[in-house]
């Protein structure tokens, strides 16, 4: 289970993804992250590049696989449908029969920019080999972030910009295509609102904290930010023509560092706990029974990564990563030891999940 600062919750019993991302030179071999998965009762990962050795990892270990296509090898898998199945052919087939892959992500944030032209398409010729090898079960998704949106206040007046609608609206029919709707797999930070306007963006909206309505839009209320930025995203899919897609939270996080007390391990912790018990227990005000994949980002502190992958984003001044590489045998839990949560052994997966 995880255990946020003060507080328990556990990721079995909640359902919840952590991102493993892979650039540092500190980090854990992956048979070791892996390991630490199984043990934590962590039962869904996001795994942003096709990295063989994490492959090799998760054989066998029953964990429910995001796989991320790198951005710049989308050109390859848009010009044919030969250009998929290689890729199938080295990065799942492989892995395929001892990984559960649940979904396949075709780029991370790739819209707008020099690769959005190739989404759509290699969407749809990894969706041809998967449905050719009898693997209607993965989901074929892209990762957007919030910068897409021209509009998104209030949530009902949410649209796509003009610089990314025509791609979206591929996107979105892609998603829709082939008897069965894929997720829209979409990064939310609210802690980036937060720290660029404070005096406008209340810091219990960003936390899930607020007792009650802060925003109203027509008969739905919102106490916070996150189902405001979602439901932004549903209302913009819908002026784009697409009713019968959900949305997959790929990443969401608080750094705990960095930029003064904008960010401390304590509204770390508030965030991550109050984000992993409300995308498990509730839909959006526009969307209430809907079921939501999320995950936490992400397991470790990367330290050569530069910069948070999204356009919209700044850097993030220290990454929200729920331990740090070294992989303590007892991980510390107070505010000064500047961790956002502790990791204690979860029970068996094939034992009931307590809290």
């Amino acid at each position: 289970m995880i255990v946020a600062i003060g507080y328990q919750v556990s990721v079995a019993t909640y359902d919840i993804g952590v991102c493993y991302g892979m650039q540092g030179n500190d980090l854990p071999a992956a048979t070791d992250v892996i390991g630490m998965y199984t043990k934590y009762g962590i039962e869904k990962l996001r795994l942003f590049d096709p990295v063989p050795a994490a492959l090799e990892a998760l054989k066998g270990s029953r964990i429910k696989v995001t796989l991320g296509v790198r951005n710049q090898d989308l050109p390859n898998l848009a010009a044919s449908q030969d250009g998929a199945n290689s890729w199938y052919t080295t990065n799942v087939a492989p892995y395929v029969n001892d990984v559960e892959i649940s979904y396949i992500a075709a780029g991370n944030e790739a819209i707008p920019g020099e690769f959005s032209q190739y989404i759509a398409p290699a969407m749809q010729n990894l969706r041809a080999v998967l449905d050719a090898n009898k693997m209607a079960g993965i989901e074929v998704t892209t990762v957007v972030s919030t910068a897409i949106l021209g509009t998104s206040y209030p949530p009902s007046n949410g649209v796509f910009s003009a610089e990314v609608a025509a791609g979206m609206t591929d996107i979105l029919k892609a998603l829709s295509s082939g008897g069965s709707s894929s997720s829209l797999m979409l990064n939310v930070y609210p802690y980036f609102a937060y720290a660029a306007d404070p005096a406008n963006v209340r810091l219990d909206y960003a936390q899930f904290t607020a007792i009650g309505p802060v925003v109203q839009d027509g008969n739905l209320s919102y106490s916070n930010m996150f189902d405001a930025i979602v439901d932004a995203f549903y209302w913009a899919m819908e002026k784009a023509g697409v009713t019968d897609i959900d949305i997959a939270v790929s990443e969401s996080g608080w750094p705990s560092a960095g930029n003064g007390n904008f960010t401390t391990p304590t509204l770390a912790a508030t965030y991550n706990k109050n984000f992993i018990n409300h995308v498990m227990k509730n839909g959006t005000p526009k969307r209430p029974q809907t079921y939501m994949d999320a995950y936490v980002f992400a397991m470790f502190n990367e330290n050569l990564k530069t910069a948070v992958q999204g356009v919209e984003q700044p850097p993030l001044p220290e990454e929200p990563a729920l331990v740090f590489p070294d992989l303590p045998a007892n991980p510390p839990v107070s505010a000064e030891d500047d961790v956002i949560v502790q990791l204690e052994p979860a029970p068996e997966l094939d034992a009931e999940p307590t809290v």
